[in-house]
């Protein structure tokens, strides 16, 4: 009972010829709601590409109030119901995240944001695996408009003085 014989991660092991404990991944596993792993060494792996320039199908007005529906469960808790990055969380310590209406994110392309629902990015974890693919593209278009519906609102004004750059 004192040796179980369970390994450590990473750790070496004489059971496979590669001596490796740590198996990759069979080329073409599919993650869930994910796309097909091409690469071995990883099990989620973030963007090859360049981010989508154009949203793959078009949004109508029902896609936008989807992606409005969407935006408000997941996502307005940090980034505020106007994208100010004022969200309710945030007001009590959460880091705080960028504003929408910043130069940098109104020029990024919509695969960026769709890129960062999907893989996460600094304090904001991957909702991959919470948001199917067409609501993470609704949600994009719901922050295009919404990039639209202020654009004198730089941030500033509710960015903390210690974060702005």
């Amino acid at each position: 009972m004192s040796d179980d014989g369970h390994y450590k991660p990473e750790e070496a092991a004489t059971i496979f010829p590669d001596g490796k404990l740590a198996r990759p991944l069979v080329v073409g596993t599919v993650p869930r709601g994910g796309r097909t792993v091409t690469d071995t060494i990883y099990a989620v792996t973030a963007p090859t590409t360049a981010p989508a320039a154009s949203f793959p199908f078009p949004l109508d007005r029902a896609g936008l109030e989807r992606g409005k529906q969407q935006y408000e469960i997941f996502c307005a808790v940090c980034h505020g119901a106007t994208g100010d990055g004022n969200g309710m969380i945030v007001r009590r310590g959460f880091p705080h995240p960028p504003s929408y209406y910043l130069d940098r994110l109104r020029k990024a392309p919509p695969g960026h944001f769709y890129d960062v629902i999907t893989h996460g990015q600094g304090a904001m974890y991957s909702y991959g695996d919470r948001i199917v693919p067409e609501d993470r593209w609704r949600i994009v278009g719901y922050i295009r408009a919404l990039q639209l519906g202020d654009p004198k609102n730089d941030g500033l004004a509710t960015t903390p003085p210690e974060q702005r750059k």
